[in-house]
């Protein structure tokens, strides 16, 4: 079903039923149309720790890596010592 902007205003509740019982109802204005009324679709249901125990994190992740370091910087970090 095509509407027109003015009658979806004065009858929104009764193309929201509609549109949940499946019929097809799109708004237009001008006779171009612009939007459809669907029903909303429910997500599903999220799980906390879904990748529990099939990852592996590693010790020294914090740990800063002397190849990385020199790729970002272009040289070596020197050592606390090293700063006058």
């Amino acid at each position: 079903m095509i509407i027109n902007i003015s009658e979806a205003k004065a009858n929104l509740s009764k193309l929201v039923n509609m549109a949940c019982h499946g019929e097809e109802v799109i708004i237009a204005k001008n006779n171009l149309p612009l939007v459809e009324i669907v029903p909303h679709k429910l997500k599903g249901k999220r799980t906390l720790g879904l990748l529990t125990g099939k990852t592996k994190i590693p010790d020294d992740i914090i740990e800063e890596d002397e190849t990385i370091n020199e790729m970002f910087y272009g040289q070596s970090i020197p050592d606390e010592n090293d700063i006058q």
